[in-house]
């Protein structure tokens, strides 16, 4: 089987010092993708958590949330205010929801993923990968 990676190793066989060696990733062990997603999924989560704050400070400080609560306030007639719906305890709430279904959804992603690369490898041969030592 020739590849192009085999044409390319054997263009650049000059005389180097460093070694070069060529493998090929095969497999990909499920449980450890599982996990390194689930730990990238919870750095995200912390991202959403901290992202969803900042933007509803940054809202509140310059009085964006107040002038469109008046704006509802116009329509309503006074009887429902933004403020009852965005505040500080609801926001947190939906920023965990989201930062929660993100964790999930980013897991079993990673997981389908290193599944369908473990069933494609059968068929392609897996990844070949070139390492040197300099």
């Amino acid at each position: 089987m020739s590849t192009v990676a085999d044409k390319l190793a054997r263009k650049s066989s000059t005389n180097t010092s460093a070694k070069q060696v060529r493998l090929r990733l095969v497999y990909v062990d499920f449980w450890s993708a599982v996990k390194l997603c689930f730990l990238a999924a919870v750095a995200v989560a912390i991202a959403t958590i901290v992202m969803f704050f900042l933007i509803y400070l940054v809202l509140q400080g310059t009085g964006l949330i107040a002038k469109m609560d008046d704006f509802f306030k116009s329509f309503s007639d006074g009887s429902v205010t933004l403020s009852q719906f965005v505040g500080l305890p609801q926001v947190m709430a939906f920023a965990s929801i989201v930062a929660i279904l993100n964790l999930i959804v980013i897991t079993v992603m990673g997981a389908i993923v290193a599944g369908i690369y473990n069933l494609a490898v059968k068929i392609t041969g897996g990844l070949l990968v070139g390492f040197t030592s300099n």
